[in-house]
């Protein structure tokens, strides 16, 4: 499938969720499918797609309070999936190598997410 044809977000941040979040869709669907594990799935499924739907509310809020409070929880919503991929590894469900690539997408999407927040608080001021 054509990623440019599913998803027209025209910002990195949206763009690097998205990724992510079809990325993650596939992890649960090999952890339900190959591995028949289908709690720590479901858990990393929520949280690992909800990082870009809060990103896409964000850039709809009502306020730039509105729109940190968003990217603050998509933040939060980063950390909670780092944890369930580092249950994942150690409960030997994904490798290291699968572990690593995820991990470095998420800190990325982490990194990106304090900058832009921050950034919108430094212009308030």
């Amino acid at each position: 499938m054509d990623e440019q044809v599913v998803f027209s977000g025209d910002s990195i941040i949206e763009k690097k969720t998205f990724a992510f979040s079809v990325r993650i869709v596939d992890l649960n669907h090999y952890l339900t499918k190959e591995k028949k594990e289908f709690i720590l799935s479901k858990q990393i499924f929520r949280s690992g797609t909800s990082i870009g739907a809060n990103v896409i509310e964000a850039e709809d809020g009502e306020s730039r309070a509105d729109f940190r409070h968003k990217l603050r929880i998509a933040l939060k919503e980063t950390s909670e999936t780092v944890y369930w991929l580092r249950l994942l590894w150690h409960g030997e469900y994904i490798n290291e190598k699968e572990f690593w690539s995820l991990y470095n997408d998420a800190n990325e999407i982490r990194r990106i997410l304090i900058a832009i927040i921050k950034n919108t608080k430094n212009n308030e001021s």
